[in-house]
């Protein structure tokens, strides 16, 4: 009877197995992302957003700009890359190149717009445009479509010259002068106008092929970021290309994008 209740004391009092959950097998490397560091990012680059397709371009006459705003650094706010003060179609108005301060154009083109406003130069001075095109990039292993400046270090207005606007222009914090010859400020032609509105309008180019088969990279970006691999196989059409990496001593082939590795 002693054995039968010590064994019944035994069944309740042994404790049970913890369950374990099963880990899922990550079946490609490429997919395993961490969320984008916002602060990351170059002096060049504005707006990020997930690549999607490009508008048709404009008419050669106007320059149609992006509408995304442009976050600069140290602006602690997104700031509009095209501001429109007056939708005009006077002949006498004509696109005019400033210099200002490298990097901080944004913020330059927002102050002339305030002293526009202030000085009742609506009529006089009408567009203010910061150029920029689309590049691809890959950050945390995804792409993404960013606003890079076409012309760092200058802005483009639109503006029907007066001594009084020219002085507005002239006299804002962070520009420089006009380009143009002397002192009197040169209009873009309309050959010039047409070029830049092409290189605003332009798609990102997806990638660009600098490599070849069997050449030695070095991963910049994703789950194998810093691993140096072979180039074994290119696929151009897809802008992909698999790269051999020696893992746990053995060489394994992992799938890339052509932005995620680079020359040694």
């Amino acid at each position: 009877m002693a054995d039968q209740d010590i064994s019944k004391l035994n069944e309740e009092t042994t404790p049970e197995a913890p369950q374990t959950e099963e880990t899922p097998v990550v079946e490609n490397p490429t997919d395993v992302v961490a969320p984008v560091d916002e602060q990351q990012e170059s002096a060049s680059v504005e707006e990020i957003r997930p690549v999607e397709d490009i508008d048709e371009p404009a008419d050669a006459g106007e320059i149609e700009a992006p509408p995304e705003a442009i976050e600069e650094r140290g602006s602690g706010k997104k700031l509009k890359g095209h501001i429109v003060i007056t939708k005009s179609n006077d002949p006498n108005g004509r696109w005019y190149v400033v210099h200002t301060t490298s990097g901080h154009e944004a913020r330059i083109a927002e102050n002339l717009r305030q002293r526009v406003e202030t000085m009742g130069l609506e009529d006089k001075i009408l567009e203010i445009l910061i150029p920029t095109q689309d590049r691809v990039v890959i950050r945390s292993g995804k792409k993404y479509t960013i606003k890079e400046k076409i012309f760092p270090g200058y802005l483009i207005i639109k503006m029907i010259i007066t001594d009084e606007a020219w002085l507005a222009v002239r006299t804002t914090q962070g520009i420089t002068g006009f380009v143009g010859a002397g002192t009197k400020p040169t209009p873009l032609s309309e050959t010039e106008v047409a070029n830049i509105e092409k290189f605003v309008s332009a798609p990102a180019a997806r990638y660009k092929v600098r490599f070849s088969v069997g050449e030695a990279v070095k991963i910049t970006d994703g789950p194998f970021s810093q691993f140096l691999g072979t180039i074994n196989e290119m696929d151009e059409a897809r802008g992909k290309v698999k790269v051999l990496v020696s893992i746990f001593g053995r060489e394994t082939p992992v799938e890339l994008d052509f932005l995620q590795i680079a020359k040694v």
